[in-house]
């Protein structure tokens, strides 16, 4: 049985509080200023952020939730709308989990944070069997809990710190694993329709994010804690990506923008295409070889 939760509130959240901003050195400012404009560039073509929001950026202590974070604040002054940042962990209670460092951290830049306090970590190790991964079952019951407080928080929007390469290589494992054709989108709405999961950090690179919380020093919680090996079909999706990336520069690029040029004619979902309907047209005079303008892939 789970405890009743004890969660941690500092500072209070008002639509006028905007914290203050550390002044970077130069190489670390024009790092910054290129994923600004990413994420600025996917909030503005997703429709991520509105006037008014509230959003709840979940923080695990990793880097691309801690740049996720520090991005956004940067933002949050330099819009032209308004909108309210809460931090908020949840602190599963795995062994050696150094609980003073998120509050210590979000204290020190200003921002409003909650601290919610569940074991699931005992639930995952007692209902996983020996030998496999405990990553699907935790990441289960964090967003049920994740859901629960954006609710009780008032949030509008849910903020999550996934980038390009975890989009793509989600892509790959579906692919392989799954037979569906399908990844993580920047503005997704959850199953009961009662939330709005945003990712603005899609078209970030991870090793961007990996240099920013270097020159940004952020306090790295390891992933490891609850001693559960890395996903391996991940990990092996990651290596799969990076080799080809060396064999042939540019070709996750390729693959990334393909997410956003969908033939849906091309591909074989009766879904989204009415195939038992297509019938062939009458071609007017001189459009007899128009067929030769169309991509059409080599035959092998």
């Amino acid at each position: 049985m789970i405890e009743r939760a004890r969660t941690i509130l500092s500072m209070p959240i008002t639509r006028n509080h905007r914290p203050s901003l550390t002044k970077l050195d130069e190489a670390t400012e024009q790092l910054q200023t290129r994923l600004l404009r990413q994420v600025g560039q996917t909030i503005g073509d997703y429709g991520l952020i509105e006037q008014g929001d509230k959003i709840m950026v979940c923080l695990s202590g990793g880097k691309d939730s801690y740049g996720l974070l520090d991005l956004l604040l940067v933002l949050q002054r330099r819009a032209p709308i308004r909108f309210d940042l809460v931090a908020v962990n949840l602190d599963q209670k795995q062994p050696r989990f150094p609980a003073h460092v998120l509050p210590e951290y979000l204290t020190s830049v200003g921002i409003p944070f909650h601290i919610e306090e569940r074991d699931t970590y005992s639930i995952v190790k007692r209902l996983t069997p020996e030998g496999q991964t405990t990553c699907s079952l935790c990441s289960r019951l964090r967003r049920g809990h994740l859901y629960r407080v954006a609710t009780e928080l008032g949030a509008t929007k849910i903020a999550l710190g996934h980038h390009r390469d975890d989009i793509l290589e989600t892509l790959l494992l579906n692919l392989l694993f799954t037979g569906k054709l399908k990844t993580m989108p920047p503005k997704l709405r959850s199953k009961d329709g009662r939330h709005l999961i945003i990712r603005p950090l899609a078209t970030v690179r991870e090793a961007d994010l990996v240099r920013y919380a270097e020159r940004r020093a952020f306090p790295i919680i390891p992933c490891d804690l609850c001693g559960s090996q890395e996903d391996l079909k991940r990990k092996q999706a990651k290596a799969f990506l990076q080799e080809w990336e060396s064999k042939v520069p540019g070709c996750t690029d390729s693959m990334f923008a393909a997410l956003s040029n969908v033939a849906p004619s091309l591909l074989l979902d009766k879904r989204l295409f009415d195939f038992p309907s297509l019938r062939i047209v009458e071609v007017g005079e001189g459009e007899e070889d128009a067929w030769l303008d169309q991509d059409i892939p080599p035959l092998t």
